[in-house]
């Protein structure tokens, strides 16, 4: 799976040679959210992205050859019409690239994914202030009402 949009990124299913680059975008991902991630995280994570029989995808965002951001998807269950949904767990952009259509990339090649394998609802959350992001959100999505809880247990 790969597809070039109008603004000259490519996006691709994530590859082996792929891992530092990504580990570098993930780990600027979580310095965005103030979460510092530790090697056992990213290495569980990549571990996660590299067995084909993991729930988790991730695609990633390539322009001129260097990856600049990735999503993390994943296929959940909806009962609400008792067929495939999804749920966006990491959507990320190098911030050189933000505006550049890049991000706009990634979730259109996500919902190319989702309508691939069942269709279904892509559901996810973002930051309160991250106003950024949500404008390109609230040309594609549906902002809902739905409050959201964490439970760690």
């Amino acid at each position: 799976m790969s597809s070039a949009s109008a603004t000259g990124v490519v996006v691709r299913a994530i590859e082996p040679r792929d891992h530092q680059r990504w580990r570098e975008l993930f780990t600027a991902y979580g310095v965005f959210y103030e979460t510092a991630f530790d090697d056992a995280v990213l290495d569980g994570v990549w571990a996660w992205l590299m067995d084909a029989g993991h729930p988790l995808v991730c695609l990633v965002a390539e322009r001129d050859g260097a990856l600049v951001g990735f999503a993390h998807l994943r296929e959940q269950p909806d009962t609400f019409t008792a067929g495939p949904g999804w749920y966006l767990d990491d959507l990320y952009t190098e911030p050189a690239v933000r505006g550049s259509g890049a991000g706009t990339a990634l979730l259109e090649a996500i919902a190319a994914h989702a309508r691939s394998h069942g269709g279904g609802t892509i559901r996810w959350i973002t930051a309160a202030d991250n106003t950024r992001a949500q404008g390109v959100y609230d040309r594609l999505a549906t902002r809902t009402s739905w409050v959201t809880y964490e439970w760690e247990v």
